[in-house]
């Protein structure tokens, strides 16, 4: 549900979070996406960074430069603003995968743990895009959603040290690929060749709020053609 008046909630001196709703929704999440560009587009001083997620958005400040009740009246006058500002169309992104064995190994018990195939279960992450609600977790890592009701998977109870950059994991009704390196507890089903993440590039990274991700899978043979 949409809060008729959104909520502010203080994060220490120098951030607070507004929520707009309480739930997952790509409208909700929209809405969240319409009042950064909101922001975007009408600067407050003081304000030093937006981080936008999937019903709220972290606002960084420098209390230095601006009070929290100065920054919350700001915030008030520009949420009258939202729609005014077009926000760009969503991109659709389609991302190669390889899924099972050595690059997704965690394919099998997914299948398993809903009493399908492997290949049904592939079927069903392949069938419809995605939306990409955040960046989070590490620089580039995509929170996608929704899964389908038949690959909801729980995460994996020990979460594992090392996931390599690239692989494709499932948690609950998300879906999320991993840019680089990193810890992590979500069930890995494949790995893409991709690079998401390049930090010497503008943008940084591949994929951003509101884009559509389609994944197709592609063999093993070609995994190295894709990554060149």
């Amino acid at each position: 549900m949409l809060y008729q008046n959104s909520i502010y909630r203080i994060m220490g001196d120098r951030s607070l979070i507004i929520e707009f709703g309480d739930e997952i929704s790509p409208e909700m999440n929209q809405r969240v996406m319409e009042f950064t560009h909101t922001m975007a587009a009408n600067p407050i001083e003081g304000v030093v960074e937006t981080i936008p997620a999937y019903r709220s958005l972290l606002i960084v400040y420098d209390p230095l430069k601006i009070s929290f009740n100065v920054l919350k009246q700001r915030i008030d006058d520009l949420q009258k603003k939202i729609g005014e500002i077009q926000t760009p169309e969503p991109k659709i992104i389609e991302i190669p995968v390889v899924y099972g064995g050595e690059y997704g190994p965690d394919l099998e018990w997914v299948a398993r743990y809903h009493k399908i195939s492997t290949e049904e279960a592939i079927s069903f992450h392949t069938a419809a895009p995605y939306r990409v609600y955040m960046i989070g977790f590490t620089p580039g890592f995509p929170y996608m959603g929704k899964l389908p009701e038949k690959l909801v998977t729980p995460r994996k109870e020990t979460p594992r040290t090392v996931i390599p950059a690239g692989s494709v994991g499932i948690a609950q009704r998300q879906t999320g690929i991993y840019p680089s390196e990193s810890p992590g507890g979500w069930q890995i089903i494949g790995r893409s060749p991709l690079k998401l993440f390049n930090p010497t590039q503008s943008p940084p990274t591949i994929l951003k709020m509101g884009d559509l991700v389609r994944f197709f899978q592609i063999g093993k043979e070609e995994f190295e053609h894709w990554k060149q």
